[in-house]
């Protein structure tokens, strides 16, 4: 469905106020009119009443991502990923539940700006499972009111969101700790500043590196050639002429070198080189 309604509806991408001025215009449904249309959408599957279900609650979408500014993210791209989550949930909607879409939408509209700001939050996941997602959001709407947390308050903290204080101050770190080029910025001073990057050990002249890569890669060649010799005539030379010359020959030009199909010669391609893997990894 949101493949399908997408190229009708206005994007938030480009001029955001003409995006607001758009979805605004778009009026209001009653609880009837809009259980009609779930309807219709749901029982006869018309994309037309759902297409009027999304555009009439884009506004409400607006609203919602709004209360995510302060992530320094575009509100364009949070309104975007919330546009995802109202189609899925009219996808969902029951309208003989008696509960009017925006009260069901809510939850999906929040789950894909939730995803969203994970995702782009900083290069280095800061939540990565359930319980973490849920102390990012709850920390988050807690430091508007607190500044710098104290050892009570992130005892407080971990007691409304169900967590150990340990993890209340560990995302707080995380929250407010900022991204560090991986090789400086032009800012920095480079008679003194040595970026990370820089700091990284280059093992490829390694004298006991390149020993060991140089005896493993005879190791590998002389498995393969034992590994050949143990095929059949056929198949040493269907793999000779497929993968070890600089002009390799087709499968239809095997097959009619051997009087078999295309397909025949691609089977036993297939086994001689399972036969070939399965030695060298031994």
């Amino acid at each position: 469905m949101a493949s399908t309604m997408a190229l009708s509806l206005p994007s938030p991408v480009g001029d955001f106020d003409a995006y607001l001025s758009a979805v605004h215009a778009q009026p209001l449904l009653d609880a009837d009119e809009e259980r009609e249309l779930a309807r219709r959408f749901r029982e006869h599957g018309d994309l037309t009443a759902a297409w009027h279900l999304v555009t009439c609650h884009l506004r409400f979408v607006v609203g919602v991502a709004r209360q995510y500014d302060g992530y320094g993210l575009p509100r364009e791209d949070l309104v975007q990923e919330g546009n995802v989550g109202l189609m899925k949930a009219v996808k969902r909607f029951d309208p003989a539940c008696n509960v009017r879409l925006a009260t069901f939408a809510v939850y999906a509209i929040r789950a894909e700006i939730h995803e969203y700001i994970l995702r782009n939050w900083r290069i280095v996941k800061v939540a990565t499972t359930k319980a973490k997602r849920k102390l990012f959001f709850g920390l988050r709407n807690a430091k508007k009111r607190l500044a710098w947390l104290s050892n009570q308050e992130a005892r407080d903290l971990a007691g409304e969101l169900d967590v150990d204080p340990e993890e209340v101050v560990e995302m707080d770190k995380r929250l407010y700790a900022r991204d560090r080029a991986f090789d400086g910025t032009p800012e920095d001073d480079r008679s003194s500043y040595l970026p990370p990057a820089s700091l990284i050990e280059d093992w490829r002249f390694d004298p006991e590196t390149r020993i060991e890569n140089e005896e493993f890669e005879s190791y590998a060649r002389a498995c393969l050639h034992d590994a050949l010799e143990d095929l059949d005539e056929r198949s040493r030379d269907i793999i000779s002429k497929r993968w070890l010359t600089d002009e390799p020959q087709t499968l239809q030009q095997l097959a009619e070198r051997y009087g078999v199909s295309a397909e025949r010669i691609r089977q036993i391609e297939r086994r001689a080189i399972e036969k070939l893997r399965s030695a060298v990894v031994h």
